[in-house]
């Protein structure tokens, strides 16, 4: 997708076991949960997350039966 303006940042996603159980973990190391974990129905879950110097990321579990 190509950037909407010039300071759109990308998302870098960070493949984990589980994605509760990960943003379990970002937020006792002092990070924020920005969007809830969410379903790609039929691919996995993911949840976007910010650390403690404001950088974004995402997290990302496989799971064919998400929904």
């Amino acid at each position: 997708m190509p950037r909407m303006h010039p300071q759109q940042s990308i998302t870098n996603y960070v493949g984990v076991p589980s994605v509760t159980m990960a943003m379990k973990k970002v937020e006792k190391l002092g990070g924020t949960i920005c969007a809830p974990k969410t379903a790609v129905p039929g691919m996995g879950y993911f949840a976007i997350c910010q650390d403690t110097e404001g950088n974004t990321f995402a997290l990302w579990e496989m799971n064919q039966r998400a929904k």
